[in-house]
């Protein structure tokens, strides 16, 4: 009996500790290092959600057409400890986002920068996945 329920105990850790491993990913899995892209757009959302919060801006393309894109930052821990609050991005501020396109080609990229109409400069991406923002921010 003793040595079912461990092996049961030991079953369920292992799916529990494989879907947490899912959800994270490395940078190079999902965004494309040599595909970077610089987006001037108007927020119309932020999601506060772990383990990545994601900033939604409306572009507009070369023909005028609004596209809405989806940007990955770093979790919400690591956006207030860089001065962000719930408060910073409100509907309708104007960006300039800079960051890496996703690797399958959609309207998602993983951010580096976001710059505000002030010329504020925020780095909104998470450290420690690999995306080459991560070395030149260790650098200076």
């Amino acid at each position: 009996m003793r040595r079912t329920v461990t092996l049961v105990t030991i079953g369920i850790g292992m799916m529990l500790l494989s879907s947490a491993l899912r959800a994270h990913h490395a940078f190079s899995a999902e965004f494309d290092a040599n595909n970077p892209v610089t987006l001037k757009g108007v927020v119309t959302r932020v999601d506060w959600i772990n383990p990545h919060s994601w900033l939604y801006i409306d572009v507009k393309d070369a023909s005028g057409k609004v596209v809405p894109w989806k940007i990955e930052m770093g979790a919400p821990n690591q956006l207030l400890r860089r001065g962000w609050n719930k408060k910073s991005l409100p509907p309708g501020t104007e960006v300039i986002v800079e960051g890496y396109r996703a690797k399958n080609g959609s309207d998602i990229a993983n951010g580096g920068n976001v710059t505000l109409a002030n010329g504020n400069k925020m780095f909104v991406g998470s450290s420690g996945t690999g995306a080459p923002y991560d070395t030149d921010k260790e650098k200076k």
